[in-house]
Protein backbone atom coordinates (compact mmCIF):
# COMPACT_ATOMS: atom_id res chain seq x y z
CA UNK A 1 0.00 0.00 0.00
CA UNK A 2 1.31 3.26 -0.86
CA UNK A 3 1.39 5.77 2.11
CA UNK A 4 -0.11 9.62 1.90
CA UNK A 5 3.27 10.97 1.26
CA UNK A 6 4.10 8.61 -1.58
CA UNK A 7 0.86 9.48 -3.26
CA UNK A 8 2.04 13.12 -2.93
CA UNK A 9 5.22 12.29 -4.63
CA UNK A 10 3.63 10.83 -7.55
CA UNK A 11 1.27 13.45 -7.86
CA UNK A 12 4.31 16.26 -8.20
CA UNK A 13 6.45 14.04 -10.43
CA UNK A 14 3.33 13.67 -12.79
CA UNK A 15 2.12 17.18 -12.60
CA UNK A 16 5.82 18.53 -12.92
CA UNK A 17 6.09 16.28 -16.47
CA UNK A 18 3.01 17.66 -17.13
CA UNK A 19 4.18 21.29 -16.77
CA UNK A 20 7.62 20.20 -19.26
CA UNK A 21 5.22 18.43 -21.77
CA UNK A 22 2.79 21.70 -22.01
CA UNK A 23 5.91 24.22 -22.25
CA UNK A 24 7.08 21.54 -25.01
CA UNK A 25 3.41 22.22 -26.84
CA UNK A 26 3.65 26.03 -26.44
CA UNK A 27 7.59 26.31 -27.59
CA UNK A 28 6.41 24.16 -30.72
CA UNK A 29 3.11 26.52 -31.56
CA UNK A 30 5.35 29.87 -30.43
CA UNK A 31 8.23 29.07 -32.79
CA UNK A 32 6.04 27.73 -35.79
CA UNK A 33 3.44 30.27 -35.73
CA UNK A 34 6.16 32.42 -35.38
CA UNK A 35 7.75 31.08 -39.06
CA UNK A 36 10.77 30.27 -36.63
CA UNK A 37 12.21 33.00 -37.31
CA UNK A 38 10.38 34.89 -35.16
CA UNK A 39 9.18 32.20 -32.85
CA UNK A 40 12.42 30.18 -31.96
CA UNK A 41 14.24 32.70 -30.02
CA UNK A 42 11.30 33.78 -28.16
CA UNK A 43 9.76 30.53 -27.03
CA UNK A 44 13.09 29.67 -26.13
CA UNK A 45 13.26 32.50 -23.36
CA UNK A 46 10.02 31.96 -22.56
CA UNK A 47 11.12 27.79 -21.29
CA UNK A 48 14.08 29.21 -19.91
CA UNK A 49 12.12 31.79 -18.13
CA UNK A 50 9.47 29.32 -16.59
CA UNK A 51 12.46 26.55 -15.62
CA UNK A 52 14.58 29.06 -13.79
CA UNK A 53 11.57 30.23 -11.88
CA UNK A 54 10.23 27.03 -11.32
CA UNK A 55 13.52 25.27 -10.56
CA UNK A 56 15.72 27.89 -8.57
CA UNK A 57 12.77 29.33 -6.44
CA UNK A 58 9.61 26.69 -6.77
CA UNK A 59 7.60 29.39 -8.48
CA UNK A 60 4.89 27.82 -10.46
CA UNK A 61 2.86 29.81 -12.11
CA UNK A 62 -0.27 29.22 -14.69
CA UNK A 63 2.01 28.11 -17.33
CA UNK A 64 0.09 29.49 -20.53
CA UNK A 65 -0.02 33.24 -18.67
CA UNK A 66 3.61 33.27 -17.43
CA UNK A 67 5.00 31.57 -20.73
CA UNK A 68 3.33 34.21 -23.12
CA UNK A 69 4.05 36.88 -20.66
CA UNK A 70 7.87 35.66 -20.74
CA UNK A 71 7.62 35.79 -25.41
CA UNK A 72 6.41 39.45 -24.87
CA UNK A 73 8.71 40.72 -22.22
CA UNK A 74 11.93 39.85 -24.11
CA UNK A 75 11.10 39.65 -27.54
CA UNK A 76 12.98 41.61 -29.83
CA UNK A 77 16.40 40.66 -28.06
CA UNK A 78 15.83 36.91 -27.41
CA UNK A 79 14.59 37.21 -31.51
CA UNK A 80 17.76 38.14 -32.42
CA UNK A 81 19.58 35.65 -30.31
CA UNK A 82 18.01 33.09 -32.00
CA UNK A 83 18.40 34.38 -35.30
CA UNK A 84 22.32 34.57 -34.22
CA UNK A 85 22.08 30.79 -33.25
CA UNK A 86 19.86 29.89 -36.67
CA UNK A 87 21.92 31.72 -38.61
CA UNK A 88 25.37 30.55 -37.29
CA UNK A 89 23.83 26.91 -37.17
CA UNK A 90 23.03 26.61 -40.99
CA UNK A 91 26.20 27.99 -41.75
CA UNK A 92 28.56 25.53 -39.53
CA UNK A 93 26.43 22.62 -40.72
CA UNK A 94 26.61 24.02 -44.42
CA UNK A 95 30.70 23.91 -43.83
CA UNK A 96 30.66 20.44 -42.24
CA UNK A 97 29.14 18.66 -44.98
CA UNK A 98 30.79 20.64 -47.39
CA UNK A 99 34.14 20.43 -47.14
CA UNK A 100 36.70 18.59 -48.12
CA UNK A 101 39.00 18.80 -45.69
CA UNK A 102 39.28 16.87 -42.87
CA UNK A 103 40.86 19.80 -41.03
CA UNK A 104 38.35 22.41 -42.13
CA UNK A 105 35.35 19.64 -41.01
CA UNK A 106 37.16 19.08 -37.59
CA UNK A 107 37.12 22.96 -36.79
CA UNK A 108 33.57 23.62 -38.15
CA UNK A 109 32.48 20.30 -35.40
CA UNK A 110 34.19 21.97 -32.75
CA UNK A 111 32.44 25.24 -33.63
CA UNK A 112 28.87 23.37 -33.28
CA UNK A 113 30.00 22.23 -30.32
CA UNK A 114 30.66 25.90 -28.72
CA UNK A 115 27.62 27.17 -30.37
CA UNK A 116 25.16 24.27 -28.90
CA UNK A 117 26.86 25.29 -25.64
CA UNK A 118 26.60 28.82 -26.29
CA UNK A 119 22.99 28.69 -27.44
CA UNK A 120 21.63 26.38 -24.40
CA UNK A 121 22.80 28.51 -21.81
CA UNK A 122 22.31 31.73 -23.45
CA UNK A 123 18.54 31.73 -23.00
CA UNK A 124 18.91 30.74 -19.29
CA UNK A 125 21.21 33.87 -19.03
CA UNK A 126 18.73 35.79 -20.28
CA UNK A 127 15.92 34.82 -18.25
CA UNK A 128 17.99 34.70 -14.97
CA UNK A 129 19.78 37.94 -14.96
CA UNK A 130 20.12 41.29 -15.80
CA UNK A 131 22.52 41.21 -18.83
CA UNK A 132 20.62 42.87 -21.92
CA UNK A 133 23.65 42.98 -24.35
CA UNK A 134 23.24 40.08 -26.66
CA UNK A 135 27.02 39.58 -26.79
CA UNK A 136 27.49 39.59 -22.65
CA UNK A 137 24.65 36.84 -22.71
CA UNK A 138 26.46 34.61 -25.20
CA UNK A 139 29.80 35.40 -23.38
CA UNK A 140 28.23 34.94 -20.09
CA UNK A 141 26.72 31.25 -21.46
CA UNK A 142 30.09 30.11 -22.93
CA UNK A 143 31.62 31.35 -19.66
CA UNK A 144 28.84 29.33 -17.91
CA UNK A 145 29.03 26.37 -19.98
CA UNK A 146 32.80 25.36 -20.13
CA UNK A 147 33.49 26.58 -16.61
CA UNK A 148 31.01 23.32 -15.55
CA UNK A 149 31.88 21.83 -18.62
CA UNK A 150 31.71 18.10 -16.71
CA UNK A 151 27.93 18.93 -16.34
CA UNK A 152 27.47 20.19 -19.66
CA UNK A 153 28.81 17.18 -20.60
CA UNK A 154 26.64 15.10 -18.30
CA UNK A 155 23.50 16.82 -19.36
CA UNK A 156 24.86 16.49 -23.04
CA UNK A 157 24.69 12.32 -22.13
CA UNK A 158 21.55 12.20 -20.19
CA UNK A 159 19.75 14.44 -23.55
CA UNK A 160 21.83 12.13 -25.84
CA UNK A 161 20.41 8.78 -23.77
CA UNK A 162 17.29 10.17 -23.13
CA UNK A 163 16.25 10.89 -26.47
CA UNK A 164 18.43 7.82 -28.17
CA UNK A 165 15.72 5.57 -25.73
CA UNK A 166 12.27 7.51 -26.76
CA UNK A 167 12.88 7.25 -30.33
CA UNK A 168 13.50 3.47 -30.15
CA UNK A 169 10.57 2.68 -27.37
CA UNK A 170 7.86 5.67 -26.97
CA UNK A 171 8.38 8.06 -30.41
CA UNK A 172 5.21 9.76 -29.37
CA UNK A 173 6.42 10.60 -25.89
CA UNK A 174 9.53 12.26 -27.41
CA UNK A 175 7.02 14.42 -29.69
CA UNK A 176 5.17 15.12 -26.77
CA UNK A 177 8.34 16.13 -24.79
CA UNK A 178 10.92 17.52 -27.04
CA UNK A 179 12.24 20.85 -26.25
CA UNK A 180 11.54 20.23 -22.28
CA UNK A 181 14.54 17.34 -22.15
CA UNK A 182 17.39 19.26 -23.30
CA UNK A 183 15.86 22.58 -21.39
CA UNK A 184 15.48 20.13 -18.26
CA UNK A 185 19.39 19.32 -17.94
CA UNK A 186 20.38 22.93 -18.18
CA UNK A 187 17.66 24.12 -15.72
CA UNK A 188 19.64 21.62 -13.57
CA UNK A 189 22.96 23.27 -14.09
CA UNK A 190 22.05 26.79 -14.17
CA UNK A 191 20.13 25.96 -10.67
CA UNK A 192 22.54 25.58 -8.45
CA UNK A 193 24.83 28.82 -10.73
CA UNK A 194 22.18 31.41 -10.34
CA UNK A 195 21.35 30.34 -6.86
CA UNK A 196 25.20 30.73 -6.08
CA UNK A 197 25.08 34.38 -7.69
CA UNK A 198 21.77 35.42 -5.61
CA UNK A 199 23.44 34.74 -2.65
CA UNK A 200 27.10 35.69 -3.01
CA UNK A 201 27.47 37.48 -6.33
CA UNK A 202 31.13 38.48 -5.38
CA UNK A 203 32.03 34.22 -5.46
CA UNK A 204 30.99 33.20 -9.15
CA UNK A 205 33.52 33.54 -11.22
CA UNK A 206 30.94 34.45 -14.12
CA UNK A 207 31.88 38.23 -15.59
CA UNK A 208 28.73 40.32 -16.47
CA UNK A 209 26.35 37.88 -14.04
CA UNK A 210 25.66 40.93 -12.08
CA UNK A 211 22.30 40.02 -10.14
CA UNK A 212 19.80 37.40 -10.65
CA UNK A 213 16.29 37.93 -11.13
CA UNK A 214 12.93 35.49 -11.47
CA UNK A 215 10.80 35.03 -14.00
CA UNK A 216 9.06 37.96 -16.35
CA UNK A 217 5.35 37.64 -14.74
Amino acid sequence: MFSYEGFMRINAFLAAGYRILYLNVLWTATTILGLIVFGFGPASYAVASYIDGWFRRGDTPPVTRAFFAAVRADFWRSSVMGWLVLGAGAIIVTNIFSATVWAIQFVNVVALFALVVAGAYAFPVAAATDITAIHRRFGAALLIGFGSLHWTIIATAATAGAVWLLWHVALPLLVLFGIGIPATAIGLITRGVFRRLAAAPSEVPVPHLTSARGITE
